[in-house]
């Protein structure tokens, strides 16, 4: 179908700019210099988390610019606006890791809202770090109007001491500093190198894994997120995204006819495959929520389970993004899974094809080593691993990528906050062996479910990254490594096991068997429960308060609203 055929007559834009009634509305768009053809053509919310926060976010507006090229060369009128982002490298280790994950619903909620608000009819969303991938995609799953995903592209990595080095290196670098292997001299000489450009961070971290999932999904062009942030090629695919956004209007192909649950298992494949962030655990169910698809952790996990470890990116392999592009992009890790059965190739994508006519033209590249073939992969089973017992009823995730002890045994060593443990770490006051506690920094309990990476990449850098572990009703980094557990539920806050674990208790870890638990019966948990009483929060009011009512479990995504399958009617259709 031609764009410029599309009925206006059944589109959300028509209540703004059609008829009589509506001249005051079109008042306002003339005062923007649009001309009448560009106000009674398709209204598209090119949405974007550009901010000057960090690295991540700073190339999304020009990026945006050439979108809104591509939508008005396919006859509709792009209408630019701009979300939050909450940028977890800045928010690490200290109290803005608490707005990192309310960001997402935050993000979510303001497309929503402002999509709502002007009765756009079409959604290109750009974005750069962690939170906002997901929280863009979950805002076109709700809205369900056509849509296309763009990611903002991955930073290119710094050299030091002639090797390639991420801000990774630079967490753990802080370890190092701690223990005297690293002089000030030299900690100053690589915190201005490691990050020498726009983009998001280089490894298979969050928003990387969150980018391979956009592809994988269906809601992002093919090789459009993997190209660098500073590549020029960059331009074609914003370009072509505006383009095709038109047509999935015109075709109205809409993301929920894109996120099925077949996609989903897609989606968690390929976070599996490559070795990605403990976090796709957390966004997926989230994703799926949107839809109205049950869809929690242990659905994740049983995934993963049966998938096979084959990118060898950081942080538990050798390379960043920019090389598995080079390589040949996201569609070479999809294509080796998709020959050898772990893709559902039926599923449709923003092209209007499916997975399998995306990758028909697909050739394996033999000259390269950073994906493996899906048949002789690093691993049998996926870089994440579910687990369950009886510490986490509800479940729990642990990054294995890279990692070759799968099995730990240890006393507990407990504390209620973040803070508390990376004292205890910053001064080695801790001991070899031990299992690392660190509770009511879930959801509800932190609130926001902070990530550790300051504290993990302190112990690495410490040489203590396999020696102890550490488990947390929290969350980890995507470039956490070693042995760390996390989305630990029931959380703390809401009186699960992990609250009633005391120091000396032996807790197992099994990530071959999925297991976790404490040696602790249940009787035994059931008199410490009666001695149990919730902790107060230091949040009495605002945006994080708000967010402690409202959120559930980690196991169903943490959402904050009761989601698709209660929906009363959808946007798209007003």
């Amino acid at each position: 179908m031609d764009a410029k055929s599309i009925d206006k007559s059944r589109l959300p834009s028509r209540h703004v700019t059609e008829g009589p009634e509506r001249a005051p509305h079109r008042s306002y768009l003339y005062a923007m210099g649009l001309s009448k053809g560009e106000i009674h053509q398709p209204l598209i919310g090119v949405a974007s988390c550009w901010n000057e926060a960090a690295p991540c976010n700073i190339s999304l507006m020009r990026q945006a610019q050439v979108v809104k090229k591509g939508v008005a060369a396919a006859n509709g009128t792009p209408r630019e606006f701009c979300t939050i982002t909450v940028t977890d490298g800045i928010a690490m280790g200290h109290e803005g890791m608490k707005a990192s994950l309310v960001s997402r619903e935050v993000i979510a909620d303001s497309v929503e809202l402002t999509m709502r608000g002007h009765a756009y009819d079409a959604l290109v969303g750009l974005a750069g770090c962690d939170k906002s991938l997901p929280g863009m995609m979950m805002a076109m799953v709700r809205l369900n109007v056509p849509s296309v995903f763009i990611y903002g592209g991955s930073i290119l990595p710094g050299r030091y001491k002639g090797r390639d080095v991420v801000v990774q290196d630079l967490f753990e670098a802080v370890g190092l500093h701690s223990v005297g292997k690293m002089s000030d001299e030299e900690l100053d000489e690589l915190e201005q190198v490691a990050c020498p450009s726009a983009g998001s961070c280089g490894g298979q971290y969050t928003a990387n894994t969150m980018a391979t999932v956009a592809e994988a999904i269906g809601l992002a062009l093919p090789y459009a997120c993997g190209a660098p942030a500073p590549y020029e090629i960059r331009d074609r695919f914003c370009y072509a995204s505006g383009e095709i956004v038109m047509e999935l209007l015109a075709r109205n192909i809409r993301p929920r006819d894109i996120v099925t649950r077949k996609a989903l298992e897609n989606a968690a494949t390929v976070v599996a495959a490559s070795g990605g962030s403990t976090n796709g655990a957390l966004h997926l169910p989230a994703i799926a929520h949107e839809a109205g698809i049950d869809f929690d952790l242990f659905d994740v996990a049983e995934i993963f389970r049966k998938t096979p470890y084959i990118a060898d990116l950081k942080p538990g392999g050798r390379y960043v993004a920019k090389d598995m592009f080079e390589a040949g992009g996201i569609p070479l890790l999809m294509k080796t899974l998709l020959d050898h059965g772990f893709l559902h190739g039926d599923c449709l994508t923003v092209t209007g094809r499916t997975i399998a006519e995306n990758m028909a033209n697909v050739r394996w590249n033999a000259d390269q080593d950073v994906v493996r073939p899906a048949n002789a992969p690093i691993t049998p089973t996926g870089g994440v691993v579910g687990l369950a017992g009886n510490l986490a009823p509800d479940g729990a995730i642990v990054k294995v990528a890279g990692m070759k002890n799968l099995r730990f045994s240890g006393p507990a060593r407990c504390f209620d906050t973040e803070e508390a443990c990376f004292e205890a770490v910053s001064k080695r006051s801790y001991r070899e062996g031990e299992v690392l506690v660190i509770r009511y920094e879930g959801p509800r309990g932190g609130p926001g479910m902070r990530e550790m990476l300051a504290t993990t990449a302190a112990l690495y850098g410490q040489g203590m990254g396999d020696k102890v572990a550490l488990i947390t009703d929290g969350r980890f980094s995507g470039a956490t490594r070693g042995f760390c557990i996390g989305h630990v539920g029931p959380e703390a806050a809401v009186g699960g096991p992990i609250a009633l674990v005391e120091d000396g208790d032996v807790i197992t870890i099994d990530a071959v068997a999925g297991e976790i638990s404490v040696n602790v019966s249940d009787e035994e948990f059931a008199r410490r429960r009666e001695g149990w009483a919730p902790r107060g929060s230091s949040y009495g009011s605002g945006a994080i308060w708000k967010y402690a009512q409202q959120v559930g479990t980690a196991r169903k995504g943490a959402v904050t609203h009761p989601g698709g399958a209660a929906e009363k009617h959808c946007y798209a259709d007003i």
